[in-house]
């Protein structure tokens, strides 16, 4: 086609990543900052995972849901942070080719998957606190692990499709990535083929994936909403709003940041304002959902304080 005969193709063997910032007196504070906020995040996650695994009060399926959520946020979190630090740490922000595949692919898998985790979490609430006498029936094993699969399975042929199409594809000679991470967007501004079918792509799955788990979520909390309203007790509207507690904390944070990302309008758009909205949900996210489940949790902080007890008669 006349239109790439106009550039120069050739094979690219790495990208180099443009990075959060260029000014050298904020690399260390950054680093620190961001080695902090990672490590927490590692630390946090894990607890939990480790924490819904051991403890028997914590064999619910909400306890389930959280201990996945958990493993989403420790996934996603791992395919960006490391590598941002090492680039930080040494000033070399070059990543290999076959790397920033693998880097898109994870991060795309379990960024996905969280829209569809939290989406199953809403819906446990639902069945909790509008259907608490058939909740262990409803809830059963089976119908948690299949809430679960389905996402992940979505998820990697989501990404898949994704990433192999883009890397299918012709790049030019130019490899610099306006990003700290490979993301699908930076990438497809230097291929030289054509560029409609991908674009697609990403317009309508992650639209799809916005709108159905949102829906999934509204559905739920309008009907747990009306479920409390007719309540009698006080205290059992108390305990109903404590039990959602959590979790619409979570989901304010995590769509909230999504939304700045991803639906003001294209003129508006700044690519700081942009780093910064994607640093908050693949690395401050992460950190915050465990504090959150942990220090509005009572159940959480028990098995914590049993463990601490447990720790400390065994030295």
């Amino acid at each position: 086609m006349a239109w790439m005969d106009k550039h120069n193709l050739t094979v690219l063997n790495e990208f180099v990543l443009m990075g959060i910032t260029e000014l050298p007196e904020l690399q260390v504070p950054l680093f620190g900052l961001f080695l902090i906020v990672y490590m927490v995040s590692v630390l946090g996650n894990l607890g939990l995972i480790i924490l819904t695994n051991i403890d028997s009060r914590l064999q619910t399926p909400m306890y389930f849901f959280l201990r996945h959520l958990a493993f989403t946020d420790l996934g996603y979190s791992t395919a960006v942070g490391p590598k941002m630090l090492a680039n930080f740490a040494i000033d070399q922000r070059t990543i290999s080719y076959n790397w920033c595949a693998t880097q898109l692919t994870i991060f795309s898998i379990f960024i996905t998957n969280e829209l569809f985790i939290l989406s199953a979490m809403a819906y446990d609430r639902y069945v909790a606190i509008c259907n608490p006498l058939l909740y262990t029936v409803i809830m059963s094993q089976r119908l948690c692990q299949f809430l679960v699969a389905i996402p992940y399975l979505y998820s990697v042929f989501l990404s898949l499709l994704v990433v192999i199409k883009v890397f299918i594809s012709s790049f030019c000679g130019y490899n610099v990535i306006r990003h700290f991470h490979c993301d699908v967007l930076p990438l497809i501004s230097l291929l030289c083929s054509d560029t409609h079918e991908i674009k697609w792509i990403i317009l309508i799955f992650p639209a799809f994936n916005l709108v159905s788990s949102l829906l999934i979520i509204l559905v739920s909390y309008i009907l747990i909403l009306v479920a409390i309203l007719r309540m009698n007790s006080a205290e059992g509207r108390h305990k109903a709003y404590s039990t959602c507690g959590s979790h619409l904390t979570v989901l304010v944070i995590f769509y909230g940041t999504l939304f700045f990302m991803y639906v003001q309008p294209t003129s508006s758009h700044s690519l700081d304002a942009d780093k910064i909205a994607s640093l908050f949900y693949t690395l401050v996210i992460p950190m915050l959902n465990p504090m959150i489940y942990s220090l509005r949790n009572k159940e959480v902080k028990g098995a914590l304080t049993n463990l601490e007890h447990v720790c400390k008669y065994s030295i």
